[in-house]
């Protein structure tokens, strides 16, 4: 039986989770260095995933203190990089498929947010910043205080977002605008975020968590079943015409009444 990973290595991983129910709550928790995040947070952030059980509905990404995630610790461009992990320079000496697995590594710590059997929401505050911004692009649905400011900083390093948030943000905002932020990184701000499509919805910053707790209350609602459905409708419907995914929906909503029908007689 998969385990979630220990509170102390997560702790040494700058994260901390907390179950209840159908509940995962996932809390950055080095507001100290603003959630600056390492290696170390996207292999814990991945191993949560995969030790999430059947009866897990909705998954909520939260951080201690002023700031959401000032991104990628900057320790890592150093020479000595961050103890325990290899520096970028190292990263970059290896060769092409080890680097490519390497990274995947990384990518999976974000892209399981996006499962289908679970809905994900990002209480975002603050600052999101490259690895912030995309770890806060990798979930559903993006609660955010009126405090917020989005970026995505990577060019500025010589680098490019990799972590799986430059479909998401496409997806959002159209890729001429979404180049605009990331070849700029500027400052995307509440208001603005919310026009775009990146905050589906603004709160005052006092009210984060309650109106968080209120949308896990809605979401944790309905029958698990149907809801699992609907997103895997949704995030296959970019792909499909307009008549492919008609007949999806016939198909999904068969297994559906089937299901239900079984219910009735049990």
């Amino acid at each position: 039986m998969t385990t979630y990973p220990d509170a102390q290595s997560l702790a040494e991983a700058g994260l901390r989770i907390e179950v209840a129910g159908e509940v995962v709550t996932v809390s950055l928790a080095r507001p100290e260095v603003r959630n600056a995040q390492t290696p170390a947070t996207w292999r814990a952030l991945a191993a949560i995933g995969a030790a999430l059980t059947a009866d897990i509905r909705v998954v909520v990404v939260r951080a201690d203190g002023a700031a959401f995630s000032a991104g990628l610790d900057r320790a890592m461009f150093a020479p000595d990089g961050v103890a325990g992990e290899s520096s970028l320079v190292e990263l970059a000496g290896l060769a092409d498929a080890e680097l490519d697995e390497t990274l995947a590594g990384f990518q999976a710590g974000f892209s399981w947010l996006r499962r289908p059997d679970v809905v994900s929401v990002a209480a975002v505050q603050g600052h999101a910043i490259g690895a912030g911004f995309q770890l806060a692009l990798a979930c559903d649905v993006r609660v955010v205080a009126d405090d917020v400011q989005f970026a995505m900083r990577e060019t500025s390093l010589g680098i490019v977002p990799d972590l799986g948030g430059t479909k998401p943000l496409v997806d959002a905002v159209g890729y001429s605008r979404a180049l605009e932020i990331c070849a700029t990184g500027r400052f995307v701000q509440a208001a603005e975020a919310r026009d775009l499509g990146i905050a589906t919805v603004v709160v005052p910053t006092q009210r984060l968590a309650e109106s968080v707790s209120d949308l896990v209350a809605a979401l944790t609602a309905p029958l698990h079943g149907a809801v699992a459905a609907t997103k895997q409708l949704l995030l296959d419907a970019a792909d499909r015409s307009y008549d492919e995914q008609r007949q999806a929906e016939r198909t999904v909503q068969a297994s559906r009444l089937r299901d239900v029908a079984a219910a009735f007689t049990r």
